[in-house]
């Protein structure tokens, strides 16, 4: 089982408490954002612009692996702990990996059920941003 797997059978099997709960933790553990990628973030760079809370993605692949570095404020923690699910699950994964999972990873861990529409629409564009952008880095590395 992969670990978004894990995660997502972890949200499906959720309360609403417990869903809040965790999105707190991933919140809590989202890596800072590395320091070269300030300025260009404070440009307002890999902004994904349909998601209302400002959220800042970069993609890298390093030897083959996915690495994904984020800023998303620590004053939306939903936001932020959606974020630090992607992180946590796709760091050190093939692109691959990333393209394989679930096509609506909003819907699947049951955050549509749980959270407001606006929400979901940030969060799905977040998440098509780094598949996405998973998918481009593979292929620069052809």
């Amino acid at each position: 089982m992969t670990k978004i797997e894990e995660i997502i059978e972890a949200f499906q099997a959720a309360d609403y408490q417990e869903t809040l709960a965790m999105l707190l933790d991933y919140s809590e553990n989202l890596p800072k954002l590395p320091e070269k990628y300030i300025e260009a973030r404070d440009a307002g760079l890999n902004r994904v612009p349909e998601c209302e809370t400002p959220v800042f993605v970069w993609i890298d692949l390093n030897d083959g692996l996915v690495q994904i570095h984020a800023d998303v404020p620590e004053e939306s923690p939903t936001v932020r702990g959606f974020v630090g699910i992607l992180v946590d699950s796709f760091n050190g994964t093939t692109p691959e990996e990333v393209q394989s999972a679930p096509q609506n990873l909003v819907h699947s861990l049951g955050l549509d059920q749980k959270l407001g529409t606006r929400r979901m629409f940030g969060l799905s564009a977040v998440y098509n941003r780094i598949k996405s952008g998973v998918k481009e880095a593979g292929g620069r590395q052809q």
